[in-house]
């Protein structure tokens, strides 16, 4: 049975939050941390009017998606979606028992399917906004079959290229696009009176560094764009959404793994170690032990070894 259906919500502060995990240490498995299945979904409540949503992401190992939204007088804005429709009904619930003002916008900050394949249980009429080449991603998925059957991208989308400013309620919502990383249309969304930055797969809490179809030198650069933005509280788009002060420890740590991976794959690429034989011998160091590493490494290696061939698309 999933996890969505289990009902208990916690609703508090993000530190009254992290005090419920009194065995918490910083990794991306809610078990490890010290919660309970019961505990998730969960919604944290980062400032005023503005909430986390973590869901459970099951699988061999186990973390969270983690979505953002805000609550205006005049809507509400939700940044990224969960992975199936049950699961996205849990967050518009969530959203419901804060406020009864509807949720007005959607962000498509990723666009891969633990974000968007739940999108057809949010409200009828919501304004999306994506980057171009997300729009394209799930076009193609849509044309090919292989996108959600009951849910695709309405033609009104709005596009976002570079940054677009949405005042919502009095609101200033920038949605920006910082460049290329875990996809090739990453958007975060920054509430620049708040300093609040949500990520989405930009930044991966504790999560070994996914590159399925990443632009790994890019995200590096997105990454340093984002450490320098006038920010308080960084969002990720997987793993436990933090204190101020713990964020910003976090999102350091998460710019070194993805140095680490990147730099022990074009070490072996450089000397020409084989691919089959790089997945095989790379040192991940003490990201070994990050969730994920066991799927995500070798696909790590294959990314940066197509990157520096040229043959990266």
């Amino acid at each position: 049975m999933r996890l969505a259906t289990f009902l208990i919500v916690a609703s508090a502060t993000i530190a009254s939050a992290l005090t419920a995990a009194p065995q918490m240490v910083r990794t991306a498995d809610p078990i490890r941390r010290g919660f309970k299945l019961e505990d998730f979904p969960r919604t944290i409540k980062v400032a005023d009017n503005v909430y986390a949503y973590e869901d459970f992401h099951a699988g061999e190992e186990t973390f969270t998606t983690t979505n953002m939204f805000v609550v205006t007088g005049a809507g509400v804005l939700v940044a990224d979606g969960q992975g199936d429709p049950a699961a996205t009904k849990g967050l518009v619930d969530a959203v419901a028992r804060v406020t009864p003002r509807p949720i007005t916008h959607v962000v498509i900050c990723s666009d891969h399917g633990d974000h968007t394949g739940g999108n057809a249980s949010f409200p009828a009429g919501v304004t999306y906004i994506i980057h171009p080449a997300s729009k394209a991603i799930l076009e193609r998925q849509a044309a090919s079959g292989r996108g959600t059957q009951d849910w695709k991208l309405p033609a009104a989308a709005e596009l976002v290229d570079e940054r677009k400013t949405l005042t919502l309620g009095g609101e200033d919502i920038q949605i920006l696009f910082l460049g290329r990383a875990h996809t090739g249309g990453d958007l975060a969304v920054y509430l620049p009176r708040r300093q609040i930055l949500f990520l989405s797969e930009i930044f991966l809490n504790r999560d070994f560094p996914a590159m399925r179809s990443a632009y790994p030198a890019e995200w590096l650069r997105t990454l340093t764009r984002a450490e320098q933005m006038p920010v308080t509280t960084y969002i990720p788009g997987h793993g436990f959404t933090e204190p101020a002060a713990v964020a910003k420890e976090e999102l350091h740590a998460y710019h070194k793994a993805l140095e680490h991976v990147i730099a022990e794959a074009t070490r072996l690429y450089r000397a020409g170690v084989t691919l089959d034989d790089a997945i095989a011998r790379a040192d991940f160091g003490e990201y070994a032990s990050w969730t994920l590493a066991k799927s995500q490494g070798p696909i790590a290696i294959r990314r940066v070894y197509d990157e520096l061939s040229g043959a990266l698309r």
